[in-house]
This record gives structure tokens, sequence and C-alpha cells, in this order.
């Protein structure tokens, strides 16, 4: 299994306590959907791109994305202590399943990107997921354009036509290409 087939389910941090447990960092919304995780794939710091097939034992939610977490076969900090910073990696297929209306950043890449008022405006080419916020990126009119992924902007995936329907506020656009326009007008230190 490669890199491309996976998704990063989160990463491991520092071992915790004597007896092989570590913590653990998971990029997931509901912790609870992996209360009875069964196996993982590291991809360890010494080996970038390689994966590593674990049995899961225990996974203990803490707060928020945090988990205390213990592999099969790992029984003592001394053994736990290679793992840190170890990139956690689930199979695509085990992804577990969404509402009628949701969808993963991952599906929509390559989609294109269509307002209700001005119709169809270009490809999905990426996502941000900021702190404060997860952002779409698409290519308009040779800009990034940057949309915030919110209930209210992002309407529906069509996963059929490949199309991803939006309602993008009036002006959002205007932003993006008239930074360039701005530059344009502004002299450069040359002319000034």
């Amino acid at each position: 299994m490669t890199l491309d087939d996976c998704y990063q389910l989160g990463s491991l941090g520092k071992p915790h306590g004597l007896k092989g447990f570590v913590v653990a960092f998971f990029d997931v919304d509901d912790l609870d959907d992996y209360r009875k995780l069964k196996s993982v794939l590291l991809e360890l710091p010494a080996a970038p791109g390689k994966l590593v097939a674990y049995e899961v034992e225990k996974v203990q939610p803490q707060a928020e994305n945090r988990v205390l977490f213990k592999l099969k076969g790992i029984d003592r900090v001394e053994e736990a202590e290679p793992l840190r910073n170890a990139k956690l990696w689930r199979p695509l297929t085990e992804l577990p399943k969404l509402e009628e209306d949701q969808f993963y950043f991952h599906d929509v890449i390559g989609y294109t990107v269509v307002d209700e008022q001005l119709g169809e405006l270009g490809l999905v080419e990426t996502f941000y997921e900021l702190p404060q916020q997860d952002l779409l990126a698409m290519r308009y009119q040779g800009k990034e354009v940057l949309i915030p992924v919110v209930d209210e902007l992002i309407v529906r995936a069509d996963q059929q036509e490949r199309k991803l329907y939006v309602t993008l506020p009036e002006g959002l656009l205007d932003v993006y290409l008239s930074a360039s326009s701005r530059e344009q007008d502004e002299p450069s230190e040359e002319e000034a």
C-alpha cells in the first residue's frame, strides 16, 4: 500500500508512561469514530514514504484531538520512543461514511466549481486546512481564489457531474482580480 492509497489520520507525539503508550493527535472531526481502531500504518521519521502496518491495542481519547495510543508489541517506553513524530495513515477505503451532502476534501479536487449566479468558474486545486478555517483553492482567470469552506458558501458536491456548487458572496472574485490591477497601477521603484 502506498501513501496515494491512504489518508493521514494524524501523528504520534511523545511516549506516555513506561508501558509503551504514546500521545497521538488525530486530525478527525469525531474521535469516537476511531475508538475501535484495529490497525494503522506508520510512516516513521527515519523512513519517509515507507508505511509499516501495526495492530492497535488501545485507543483512549483525551481532550479535543488528543489520544493515548497503544500499539501491539510496543510494551516499553524504549520501544515507543522511536515512534515519536511518526505519521499515522489509514487506507482511503476505511474512511468513515459521510452524510449525503458531505464530502471529503480529497474527493472533490479536480471538480468544476459552479456558482449559482456566475456559472462555471474553475477547478478545485487544493484545500488549506488552517486553524481558523478551511479554505478551498481554485484557479480563476489565472489567479488563485480562496473560498471559505462553510455551509453558507459550499452548497453541494455532485459526484456524477464532478461539480462543486457554491454561492459566493458578492465581490469575492473582484477582491482577487482587483488586487492585480492595483499592483499594475502602482508605480514601480524604477518609475518613481
